[in-house]
């Protein structure tokens, strides 16, 4: 998006700065809101398609914290997070500025300010939200593959720039993540991105591998080396040579089946079952689990060693819960998928039913989205789908943390909203308002600040 073509809103109570914003940027842009009292900013953001705000960090001539505007700040991110906000300083509240980058902030201009400073901040925040707006995970999709993650959460984009930093090194990864998330792909994106690409890429679930079934499939055997080897086998080791070896569940191995793993990754050796000779492997580890790091990090279930040999850097792919921003995405690519399937046309989704996904808390993940999508498109009788239409998998149900999660969300929502009507009701005024909550100021930021992310 040009300069030209950007809708600013300004947010400021002094009226000299309203003016002189508004005098600079009429010729830049195609519209500039200028508006005194910030209790009107959720009318003005909910009915108008703004791409930047300018915010002042203080309203109050009397209060000088800045935490009135870091209020605000949230609460437009609240209400429109795809909002790229500047917050406007003085010189002595930098450090404040500086915070509220953490919130949520594009960046901050100091006042007073140079022009050309204020609109190259400016210009600058726009571009870099139209790349951001642009960046979906097609990148991970070669001509010969059909590997693709798609996502355009600032999560997802943090987990695409380690894939594409660390997919050249011959590093080993660990990826984390619950199950349905997405870890094999992750892997494959790993291989197609590295040196090896055009080497194999083979996928083991060691998680599933008996102890005896465990060496014959990493290692091979020789014909006879137990009552069922017919013939020679050629192990998973030896298969993935020159290329990458992806254990898939790794967390679920034996201490006895670890201790023979760490071994092959020291020296880069196998040794067939029934055989006695060393054969050398050059393979890039990629390994996966389920479970947490603090759970691997217990010895008794699992070697430390072991641990530091397979996780050089460790990738953790987020639960869909955290990465909601990608449920109208995921869902319009299974649509595509499964309209084309099963000869469907013209299938879309009220605004209900998008509102109805993002509610879901999906304990199976991406998985489950997907399975949702496929169902509702096989039973899909009309054109529009609309909430009713949408069930979940039965077989789904949040883990205890998830249990606990939805609680505290819960409560935390009812609390987050009687404060936020308060404050609204005292238009703004934190002092007011934490004397009708029969807080102190600083009791009142802090509950404030929870709600940070």
């Amino acid at each position: 998006m040009s300069l030209l073509k950007a809708s600013i809103l300004v947010i400021d109570d002094d009226i000299d700065v309203l003016t002189a914003i508004r005098l600079l940027l009429k010729t830049e842009v195609q519209e500039v809101v200028t508006e005194k009292n910030p209790i009107n900013i959720t009318s003005l953001v909910t009915s108008r398609p703004f791409d930047l705000v300018l915010l002042d960090m203080n309203f109050k001539a009397s209060v000088n914290t800045g935490n009135e505007g870091l209020y605000w700040l949230k609460h437009i991110k609240e209400l429109k997070p795809e909002i790229s906000v500047i917050m406007i300083t003085a010189y002595g509240d930098i450090d404040l500025a500086v915070k509220s980058l953490k919130v949520g902030a594009s960046d901050f201009v100091v006042k007073p300010w140079h022009n050309e400073k204020l609109l190259a901040t400016i210009a600058e925040t726009i571009k870099e939200k139209s790349r951001k707006s642009s960046r979906v995970s097609h990148e991970f999709q070669n001509e010969k593959s059909n590997t693709r993650i798609l996502g355009q959460s600032e999560v997802m984009l943090d987990v695409f720039a380690k894939i594409k930093k660390i997919a050249p090194t011959d590093a080993n990864i660990l990826i984390l993540g619950e199950n349905g998330t997405g870890k094999d792909l992750v892997a494959k994106a790993i291989h197609e991105r590295s040196l090896r690409n055009k080497q194999p890429f083979v996928r083991v679930d060691v998680g599933a591998l008996t102890e005896t079934l465990f060496e014959s499939e990493l290692f091979g055997h020789k014909k006879g080396a137990y009552t069922d080897a017919k013939e020679d086998r050629t192990g998973r080791f030896e298969a993935a040579n020159r290329g990458t070896l992806f254990l898939d569940e790794i967390g679920n191995i034996s201490l006895q089946q670890q201790s023979k793993l760490l071994t092959v990754l020291q020296n880069r050796q196998i040794t067939r079952l029934g055989s006695n000779e060393l054969i050398p492997v050059d393979i890039r580890l990629i390994c996966a689990t389920n479970l947490p790091l603090s759970e691997l990090a217990n010895e008794s279930l699992f070697r430390k060693d072991l641990i530091y040999r397979i996780n050089t850097v460790e990738i953790i792919v987020p639960p869909l819960r955290k990465r909601k921003d990608d449920i109208v995405l995921l869902t319009e690519y299974f649509v595509n998928i499964y309209t084309e399937k099963y000869f469907k046309t013209n299938i879309s989704f009220s605004a209900a039913a998008i509102q109805k996904l993002k509610r879901y808390h999906f304990p199976g993940n991406v998985r489950e989205l997907q399975y949702i999508i496929e169902r509702v498109i096989i039973m899909a009788e009309g054109h529009i789908i609309e909430p009713e239409d949408l069930i979940f998998s039965p077989i789904e149900s949040p883990n205890q943390d998830g249990i606990e999660e939805i609680r505290e969300t819960k409560l935390s929502a009812v609390e987050k909203s009687t404060i936020l009507k308060v404050i609204d009701k005292n238009s703004g005024n934190i002092t007011k308002a934490a004397k009708e909550l029969g807080l102190t100021r600083t009791a009142l930021y802090r509950r404030l600040n929870k709600y940070e992310n």
